[in-house]
């Protein structure tokens, strides 16, 4: 990659698991309005898609920007799940029809936290009131130190076939500096046991950037991880907030990696497992040629939701747990971040959404850019919004199209191979609530907000 653009282009850009990005949404959300829009998508014939959020970890990963809650005591599963279903029940009640589950994720937190007996509750609980379609895909998140035997023969009987393991780093001094002791061997044991447990996708999570990372440590990671023939790997950016992530502050910032140093990671990083067989589908994710998200991808099929890249394109995403985020197509809602909170709404027989946003036409327009970008690397303009493309878009994709990292024409834009690392930066073209929102801070000093806030409203 040239340095020069990775500096240029070495800004912050959302990963655009939504649009518009979470920070844009708004508090107090309208909950009728919410439950209205739910009870409406809930008899989508294609299916629907849940993520059930599963909180507890054992100890704390000091690098991991998760909502999550530390605890060894596992008595708190079973009023984590009286909750989750009691939340499934609400939106049930909401209308008088049997949705449809194509899609099931349980995400963390660690889910394999908790018991096999706990989790089999759980899912029964989910399913006794749903039909599952043919073409399902059931899926969750495992740690490699306690994910046992017994949970993957239990979660294959209730459907699941695809897995994720956290590997992050496989080096014992930066498992030491983020917290999470992993032994290889810990790997070794889960990954063969979800292959015999008859799961047919077994993925692997790796993070760059992480505090005394090096070329040379990260290539032991990928060569170690490669070796199992994980179906799929993403290569996550890790991002330093600290202060919007307390435990961070554990970090010492002066064994992070340098800007060039971790750009030296990503090129590497994907250099190698690009030459060990594995695709470069998108942001982040690696797929072998048998993957089902690669074929998807390669049949201009795949998806994009807040559980990263799918190949279900459902029409709704209804998240349950704390934190848990859903997506009516037309309208998020986040739940409350806060334990308590979310258990103090479930007991009170009312909403547990905090935050939320419902799209206006402008938005659905460019959510749409935003998805075709992301996942087909190529986008076609509506004639109807050339005046808005003309003022915020196309400034960004001709500068795009001068480092040759996009080629433009009147009605398309498309990525180029050389384009491919700075696929957020051409989605960001088209996010008009950022851009207004850089541009606002840019011009607030000099008195013309009103002029632009105009300009805006009559965009979106």
């Amino acid at each position: 990659m040239d340095l020069s653009l990775a500096e240029k282009y070495n800004l912050p850009v959302p990963r655009y698991t939504s649009y518009p990005t979470v920070p844009f949404w708004k508090e107090g959300l309208d909950t009728d309005a919410w439950r209205a829009n739910v009870a409406e998508g809930l008899g989508a014939s294609k299916g629907i898609s849940l993520y059930i959020h599963l909180p507890f970890c054992e100890s704390l990963c000091i690098y991991c920007g998760c909502n999550k809650k530390i605890t060894t005591n596992h008595k708190v599963e079973e009023e984590y799940i009286d909750a989750v279903l009691a939340e499934w029940a609400q939106y049930l009640d909401l209308s008088g029809k049997v949705p449809v589950i194509r899609e099931l994720h349980l995400g963390g937190g660690t889910p394999t936290f908790f018991s096999p007996d706990n989790l089999e509750r759980l899912i029964n609980g989910i399913l006794s009131r749903a039909v599952v379609h043919p073409d399902h895909s059931f899926s969750l998140e495992g740690h490699p130190n306690n994910t046992t035997r017994a949970h993957l023969d239990r979660l294959y009987g209730l459907g699941f076939r695809r897995i994720s393991f956290g590997v992050q780093d496989l080096n014992r001094e930066v498992q030491e500096r983020i917290h999470r002791l992993q032994p290889f061997e810990n790997l070794v044991r889960a990954n063969g046991d979800a292959r015999c447990a008859g799961f047919d996708a077994v993925n692997f999570d790796l993070i760059y950037g992480l505090p005394l990372q090096t070329l040379q440590r990260l290539a032991h990671t990928i060569e170690w991880s490669v070796a199992l023939s994980p179906d799929r790997l993403a290569l996550y950016s890790y991002a330093h907030t600290p202060w919007l992530n307390c435990s961070q502050r554990l970090i010492d910032e002066k064994e992070l990696p340098t800007p060039a140093d971790k750009l030296a990671l990503y090129e590497q990083g994907t250099h190698w497992l690009e030459a060990l067989g594995y695709t470069n589908i998108g942001m982040d994710h690696f797929a072998k040629a048998s993957d089902a998200l690669f074929l998807a991808w390669k049949a201009g099929r795949l998806h994009r939701n807040f559980m990263g890249y799918t190949t279900q394109a459902t029409g709704m995403l209804l998240g349950l747990g704390v934190s848990a985020i859903s997506d009516t197509g037309t309208a998020f809602a986040q739940n409350d971040k806060a334990l308590e909170g979310y258990y103090r709404s479930v007991r009170a027989k009312s909403s547990a959404v905090r935050k939320g946003y419902f799209l206006s036409e402008g938005d659905r327009v460019f959510r749409r850019h935003i998805l075709d970008m992301a996942c087909k690397g190529r986008t076609v303009f509506d004639p109807a919004w050339a005046a808005v493309y003309e003022e915020w878009t196309i400034p960004i994709l001709r500068g795009m199209e001068t480092d040759g990292l996009i080629t433009l024409s009147d009605n398309e834009v498309c990525l180029t191979e050389k384009g491919r690392p700075f696929l957020r930066h051409a989605c960001k073209a088209f996010d008009l609530h950022l851009l207004y929102d850089e541009k606002f801070r840019g011009i607030l000093a000099c008195g013309k907000a009103a002029q632009y806030g105009k300009t805006f409203s009559n965009a979106i």
